[in-house]
């Protein structure tokens, strides 16, 4: 006799063969009115391309066969090279052909390309996350490298422009594309660069643009097989910025020595080493004692992406969620039917609706560098939504896998990298307590910053009672704001900004329950069948 156990039913089938685009209506709204509906057109290629079995496939396997460290060749000699899957390579070269590494950079710009590059960026971060860093880098090094490239590399510039990604190990004017990695931290300082003890010595002439001699280490050194590095190091004038190549300009290997390649938690796709500098040879950026303010140039820009990413995971997970809820059944109904699913799914699409419209608003402060309200927003608004978009993901994500049960716990499921890659947002570039303090410096140095922040809340007001508030409560704590309150400060700050654009531009409802739900003191409340309704519709991938 032939026996069969059971047969397999009411098992969802994976999510995959979507388009992440389309299917975000928040995020194709958010891009039209902030002034960049020329990129529709590549967006929604784009989107279906990422939402496919294929892509998603890709995203898997770069996690499951990590970067190996390649220290010697087989006749003795020094490598220091990390050898990926193929998988890592073919995600590269889709994130350089979006320009991620570049496109707010190219000579004939289109208007508002952060915005375009920032939905660009949520598409990519919902297939892998640790392939971003490269391109987070990149794209932020670009305008100090611009202005600061040393002679014996100027004519990296094109290559850096590109849309090509490259891994050959090639002296720089020999690529057809570049990518620029960071090599910050040490082991006695984390955050505290002030402490960093790598020491620079100039070869010859000393000032800006000649080449140093580097000793010391790097406690966290990104992205390793990069073309260069912009590495913090003392010189006798204080901490300084210098170009570290990862070939010399006569095609010889610098003396980078990779210790071994970090094992983290998540992001496991990525690269991230440990190295010592044996008189290595770096170029000074910028006048030596000035490195710590031409990084932060940089920071903020990082500091950005890592919201994005955050931003996408969550999304990813949320459809995922949704996907699963509309063809599970229990008790004879699907889960997306029953009112409580319904009620959690719901408030988390609505949470998802206030950080879209916030962060595509934040990518229009940072592509409009020459407004000061437009500066003052993206210097106010990018450390906060790092910290406060970071931080939502993990208990989102959790939220999200709650709702597949044991098997969203599983490997199977794409639920538990993405799990596993939250926390390093919410780390890297600063983690939660240095954004705070970011804002309240912000908030202390900048008295006109006050003046934005009416120009952009008084516009709201009296649209929604608990808006005003929280405004009103604000303003009280701003007049004398202590160390003790910057996460509350900065929580507050960045869900009015989040609130008084959905006033100005959503539905009613839509931007009234938003309100209610996180701006109302007395704790979330139910909100209307209608409402779950339409955030749910708004949200699906199906």
């Amino acid at each position: 006799m032939n026996w069969q156990t059971h047969t397999v039913f009411n098992q969802p089938h994976p999510l995959s063969n979507s388009n992440l685009f389309t299917r975000d209506i928040a995020l194709c709204e958010a891009v039209a009115r902030e002034g960049a509906s020329w990129d529709r057109e590549w967006l929604a290629s784009v989107g279906l391309q990422l939402g496919s079995a294929e892509s998603l496939e890709l995203g898997r396997l770069a996690n499951v066969e990590a970067p190996e460290l390649l220290r010697y060749n087989a006749r003795g000699e020094r490598l220091d090279e990390v050898r990926f899957h193929p998988a890592w390579h073919l995600l590269m070269q889709g994130l350089c052909a979006s320009r991620l590494n570049n496109l707010s950079w190219q000579p004939d710009v289109q208007p508002q390309a952060m915005v375009a590059r920032a939905a660009r960026f949520i598409l990519h971060a919902q297939v892998e996350a640790g392939s971003l860093c490269p391109v987070t880098m990149t794209h932020a090094a670009i305008p100090l490298l611009q202005n600061h490239l040393p002679e014996p590399y100027a004519d990296w510039r094109e290559a850096l422009l590109s849309d090509r990604y490259d891994a050959h190990h090639l002296p720089g004017n020999k690529k057809r594309g570049l990518l620029i990695g960071m090599g910050m931290t040490e082991k006695q300082g984390g955050t505290d660069v002030l402490s960093n003890t790598t020491r620079a010595e100039p070869l010859g002439v000393r000032g800006p643009g000649e080449a140093y001699r580097i000793t010391g280490h790097k406690w966290f050194f990104s992205v390793p097989q990069s073309d260069a590095h912009l590495i913090l190091a003392q010189t006798s004038q204080g901490l300084s910025c210098f170009f570290l190549p990862r070939l010399l300009p006569d095609g010889t290997r610098n003396a980078i020595r990779i210790e071994r390649l970090k094992d983290k938690l998540g992001n496991r796709s990525n690269a991230s080493a440990e190295v010592e500098f044996q008189d290595a040879i770096g170029w000074l950026m910028g006048e030596e004692g000035d490195g710590v303010r031409l990084i932060l140039k940089m920071g903020g820009m990082t500091r950005f992406d890592c919201a994005l990413g955050s931003h996408g995971q969550m999304r990813r997970a949320l459809s995922i969620a949704v996907h699963h809820a509309q063809q599970r059944q229990v008790m004879g109904k699907n889960l997306i039917d029953q009112p409580l699913m319904r009620a959690v799914l719901a408030q988390q699409a609505l949470q998802l609706e206030g950080q879209t419209a916030l962060l595509l608003r934040l990518a229009r402060a940072w592509s409009t560098p020459a407004s000061e309200h437009e500066r003052l927003y993206a210097r106010l608004f990018t450390p906060a939504a790092k910290f406060v978009v970071c931080q939502a993901g993990m208990p989102f994500v959790a939220e999200a896998m709650e709702v597949l049960g044991g098997i969203g716990y599983c490997e199977e499921s794409e639920l538990p990298r993405l799990y596993r890659e939250m926390p390093v947002n919410s780390i890297w570039e600063g983690s939660g307590n240095v954004m705070c303090l970011d804002v309240l410096r912000v908030l202390g140095r900048h008295a006109e910053v006050m003046t934005m922040l009416h120009d952009e809340f008084d516009a709201v007001k009296g649209s929604n009672r608990h808006f005003d508030r929280r405004w009103r409560q604000l303003r009280w704590q701003l007049a004398n704001p202590r160390e003790g309150q910057a996460r509350e400060i900065t929580r507050n700050l960045l869900q009015l900004a989040s609130a008084a654009i959905l006033l100005k531009v959503a539905e009613p409802p839509l931007a009234d329950g938003w309100c209610q739900q996180h701006l109302d003191l007395r704790g979330t409340r139910a909100l209307s069948d209608d409402l779950y309704a339409r955030l749910l519709l708004r949200c699906s991938a199906a």
